[in-house]
């Protein structure tokens, strides 16, 4: 029976091609498992399925993952937390090997949503941090949200430099003006929050080809609080906010952000979009 299974480039790169051979013939692949992403069940059988390998610095696990919720790649996280998981996915299901550990795993590069004006890659600043709204889904509760600035202008490709089209480029991605913080922006179909093993690691939005490719991507899982974390998994999804440079700027505080914010809905620069959250 065919085995709808995907590895990508980078995961076969880790685990070699003997093994990647063996896991698309299905030798090494069940045919049932929780989604590492979403975690309900799936099979290779019926269900494009991803290959995901979370590396740590001496142990490296292989999971499976619906490839609608992320595509396949490498993750790496802290050796604890990689050990911690090994622990409660032995047992509770058997959808994951260890295998043995590459001796110099990759870091993640960031992805830009865009290239800057002077040709140069984009950087993205992000910072998390709890939002309250008054309205929307969750009214009184404070929400996980991510505050996305550029450092400089981004502009499109061929513009003068100093020309900043990051506001327009993400309202041809989908992404709403937000005149008023209390009331969140709608969801944003096909785009989500990947969270591995309690870190932040990426913002995917849809690929031309199917499946979904990385708009902003850690060098590094970043750490995230307890309460930001927990906020996000009860809610099962993140605000995304995000302003042209120098719009919003590095907050110390919540209370500072959430000023910053509603001075950027004032002036018309806020945009933004609820994203469901895929992982843990």
């Amino acid at each position: 029976m065919q085995r709808m299974i995907d590895v990508s480039d980078e995961v076969r790169a880790e685990i070699g091609d003997d093994e990647a051979d063996r896991l698309l013939q299905g030798v090494t692949a069940p045919d049932r498992y929780d989604c590492t992403s979403c975690r309900a069940p799936g099979d290779v059988t019926q269900d494009p399925t991803a290959t995901v390998l979370f590396v740590g610095e001496e142990t490296a696990v292989l999971a499976f993952a619906h490839s609608r919720c992320i595509p396949s790649q490498v993750v790496e996280v802290a050796e604890e937390q990689l050990q911690g998981a090994v622990r409660s996915i032995g047992a509770t299901a058997p959808h994951a090997a260890s295998v043995p550990a590459p001796s110099a795993p990759a870091a993640p590069a960031a992805a830009p949503v865009a290239p800057a004006a002077s040709g140069q890659p984009a950087v993205l600043g992000v910072t998390c941090g709890l939002v309250l709204c008054k309205g929307g889904e969750f009214p009184g509760v404070p929400r996980a949200a991510l505050v996305v600035e550029p450092t400089g202008p981004i502009g499109r490709p061929g513009t003068a430099v100093g020309e900043d089209a990051f506001g327009e480029l993400l309202m041809e991605h989908g992404f709403q003006l937000v005149a008023d913080v209390d009331q969140p922006p709608g969801q944003l179909p096909g785009w989500s929050v990947l969270m591995a093993m309690g870190q932040l690691h990426a913002v995917l939005q849809p690929s031309p080809g199917g499946g979904t490719n990385a708009w902003w991507q850690a060098h590094q899982p970043l750490q995230v609080t307890d309460a930001w974390r927990s906020a996000a998994s009860q809610q099962a999804q993140v605000m995304m906010l995000a302003a042209p440079a120098g719009s919003i700027g590095r907050q110390p505080r919540e209370d500072l952000l959430r000023s910053a914010l509603d001075n950027a809905a004032r002036r018309g620069l806020l945009l933004g979009a609820v994203l469901p959250l895929a992982g843990t």
